[in-house]
């Protein structure tokens, strides 16, 4: 299970050979396009972390917990390198190559940043998203590159891919989901939409309940969402839905209504066989008028 779950963070090109490794080191030489903008497996001998990394401390605690996942899990993200010789430096992605270390992990998979490869790669990635095989994480993976690694604003983005600034956000907003929600995406067993609809909690731990629940009960997107606003607002659980006055009771109450000058309401019970008439009065002249009508 881990293997095959490990795959499906390879989507995103093939894994290239250690044997190309060595020769390609510029966006000039041969075969860089076919490096750029896939993912190959690094070995962590071989990775150096980034000395100019701005992040000094690391959560102990979050790392075991990132270290857990990737054991059952494998990287979901992986992370990025840039190319020196044959040695790679971490452009992003520390926190997963020091969990992976924990994880007794011997290699990662990892984008490649290549000399000179900023065209290359552009082009490489705008041409996945057109790919009808991508899955939604791998898809809100490449936008990240394009945005991240590109430069490009969402402006620029949403012109080269054709697709909307709203449709570019929420997707991108799927890889703040966890790694098991993630790894679910990619194997179908939940879609995008539910994806956002646990999004949309900002709690972790209510986010964990309304994906399990998916998985239990089979929700539909639409009951997904139902149940995050119930999960958002736990007081709008407790109140019944007003129950539909069936129509034939609508025409009593108004013409009540227009005989007794006030306001009518009928409530009947939930088999409809039974219920009450309520006449509302605002001071004692109107109660008068109301009983000179049952004399």
């Amino acid at each position: 299970m881990k293997d095959k779950k490990r795959a499906m963070g390879r989507g995103l090109g093939a894994i290239l050979s250690a044997e190309s490794k060595a020769s390609v080191n510029s966006a000039t030489d041969e075969g860089a396009d076919k490096f750029v903008g896939n993912i190959m497996e690094v070995s962590l001998e071989d990775i150096d972390p980034n000395a100019t990394q701005p992040r000094t401390y690391f959560d102990e605690k979050a790392l075991n917990d990132l270290a857990q996942s990737i054991k059952t899990l494998g990287v979901i993200q992986p992370i990025t390198l840039r190319k020196e010789g044959n040695r790679f430096e971490i452009i992003s992605g520390e926190r997963r190559f020091r969990a992976s270390k924990m994880a007794g992990l011997k290699s990662v998979p990892a984008y490649i940043r290549l000399v000179n490869d900023q065209e290359l790669l552009e082009m490489a990635l705008v041409e996945n998203i057109q790919r009808e095989d991508l899955d939604a994480i791998e898809i809100a993976l490449t936008y990240q590159r394009l945005l991240e690694e590109i430069g490009l604003t969402q402006e620029n983005l949403s012109q080269r891919v054709g697709k909307e600034r709203s449709t570019i956000t929420n997707s991108i907003r799927l890889l703040r989901l966890n790694p098991d929600v993630q790894n679910a995406i990619r194997s179908g067993e939940i879609s995008a939409g539910h994806g956002r609809a646990i999004i949309s909690l900002e709690d972790s731990e209510k986010q964990s309940e309304l994906f399990h629940k998916i998985l239990k009960n089979t929700l539909s997107v639409r009951q997904a969402e139902q149940e995050a606003s119930l999960l958002k607002n736990p007081n709008e659980a407790s109140k019944k839905p007003k129950a539909q006055l069936p129509n034939h009771f609508k025409k009593v109450e108004k013409n009540l209504a227009d005989i007794l000058e006030v306001k009518v309401e009928i409530k009947t019970a939930a088999n409809g066989k039974k219920g009450k008439i309520v006449l509302d009065f605002k001071n004692e002249e109107e109660l008068a008028q109301i009983l000179s009508h049952f004399k």
